[in-house]
């Protein structure tokens, strides 16, 4: 079983910015693979921001154009979302997302955090 915990996110005028955490943990030994951003906005559907594979190989959504970056610290099996000049349509729920080959644990999502950009 692997439990994701999120932290960061909240309130942000335009154009300004604010940092995400996702940290996997377990009482076995893992080796989390893919590890992504999703965010969902009231009435739309989840969709993809950000992954990122255990070799640094990274996706983005097409909305993001250069503003977001993931990154992970593998050590820590950590990953992070950077986000920059951020608009009031990035205000969603962001999801951490992560599958962990080691104990065939795929698809687990964090709790969610508030994202918010006031205009």
């Amino acid at each position: 079983q692997v439990h994701l915990m999120q932290s960061g996110g909240g309130l942000v005028q335009t154009g300004g910015s604010l940092r995400l955490s996702c940290t996997a943990t377990s009482g076995d030994i893992i080796c989390i693979s893919t590890m992504g951003w999703y965010r969902q906005a009231p009435g739309k559907e989840r969709e993809l921001v950000a992954g990122i594979t255990s070799i640094g190989t990274k996706n983005y959504g097409d909305f993001v154009k250069g503003r977001f970056t993931i990154s992970r610290d593998n050590a820590k099996n950590t990953v992070y979302l950077q986000m920059n000049s951020l608009k009031p349509e990035d205000t969603a729920v962001y999801y951490c997302n992560a599958d962990d080959p080691c104990t065939s644990t795929y698809n687990t999502w964090g709790q969610g955090t508030q994202v918010t950009v006031s205009s």
